[in-house]
């Protein structure tokens, strides 16, 4: 899906590198993953949102299928590492929710998916194999929730030789 002003990276292209902290404060980098695991890097408008929330509890109720030996799932804000950390207590997500909030957006600009208009990031996902390439790409605007199915599809894709 294409929205207006948001050109997300495509399959195919080089993930960028990043380095952010996590809810915990902890610097987490997507590099960190190279040569080990593929990453679904998720990036989602604003803590404590009603879309966002639910988006964020539907990955946690199926974490094995996201967080496993051969996989990790990243979720970016432009949040705070504190509302991080709120939120993430608060619903017991069980993997790492990172702040993209300075330099505000700086990832997601990277990424593709900043509105620059509203200050935050669309509802883009990426599929990054373990090489560091963008396999799938899926973008959605602030309103419209992502299928969870999709994702699990993308991640059965990648792992076909």
């Amino acid at each position: 899906m294409a929205l207006d002003g948001i050109e997300a990276l495509a399959p195919g292209a080089a993930a960028p590198d990043f380095a952010l902290r996590n809810e915990h404060g902890e610097t987490v980098r997507l590099s960190d993953h190279r040569g080990g695991k593929a990453v679904v890097l998720l990036f989602f408008p604003y803590a404590f949102t009603g879309v966002c929330t639910g988006e964020l509890c539907a990955l946690r109720d199926r974490l094995p299928d996201f967080v496993n030996d051969e996989v990790q799932l990243l979720a970016v804000s432009c949040d705070t590492p504190f509302a991080l950390r709120v939120f993430a207590d608060r619903e017991g997500f069980g993997y790492p929710l990172l702040s993209d909030f300075w330099p505000h957006g700086e990832v997601a600009r990277a990424y593709g998916v900043f509105d620059e208009e509203k200050g935050c990031a669309v509802r883009g996902t990426f599929v990054i194999d373990s090489g560091g390439t963008v396999r799938w790409t899926v973008v959605n605007d602030l309103p419209d929730a992502r299928d969870v199915e999709e994702y699990v599809a993308a991640l059965k894709d990648l792992a076909r030789p």
